[in-house]
């Protein structure tokens, strides 16, 4: 029975009018984050993305999925590992990392905040070990301008 109640739920959310302004925010976010690491030289494997969605391909940065995934949590970025197409690295390793924005628009972020983030992704993949902390305190500003609970 809580599963039917979650469904009605749902189905009762996703007819308001702000679930499509909501959805659309998320599609419009997903669109800057590409465009953000696309001009920073940074490959899709889609060379964008229609959805909620990308595929970063990581072999020309010179780091795996498994250890930018670390990286960014380390900086408070949530991201996974994710095979991309052809792998060379191992299934546990991966050669690509899987970004969405359903999370932080969410939370209330703004396409022009994917710009900030796509740089602090850029800079985790090339240059942790100096700009770590640089980055740590990015993100925390973004955080402190979009709170969880007010």
């Amino acid at each position: 029975m809580h599963t039917i109640a979650a469904k009605a739920v749902c189905f009762g959310e996703a007819l308001k009018p702000e679930f499509k302004v909501y959805q659309q925010t998320i599609l419009d976010n997903a669109k800057a984050l590409a465009s953000g690491l696309i001009s920073r030289g940074v490959d899709l494997v889609s060379g964008g993305t229609d959805n909620h969605l990308m595929l970063v391909d990581l072999r020309s940065l010179g780091v795996t999925g498994k250890e930018l995934e670390h990286r960014l949590d380390e900086v408070y970025i949530t991201a996974n590992k994710n095979a991309i197409p052809n792998d060379p690295e191992k299934p546990f390793v991966t050669s690509g990392l899987r970004l969405g924005t359903a999370a932080a628009t969410t939370r209330g972020l703004q396409a022009e905040d994917m710009d900030t983030i796509a740089d602090c992704i850029k800079l985790a993949a090339t240059d942790f070990e100096a700009k770590a902390d640089e980055i740590r305190a990015r993100v925390t500003a973004i955080c402190e301008k979009y709170p969880l609970y007010r």
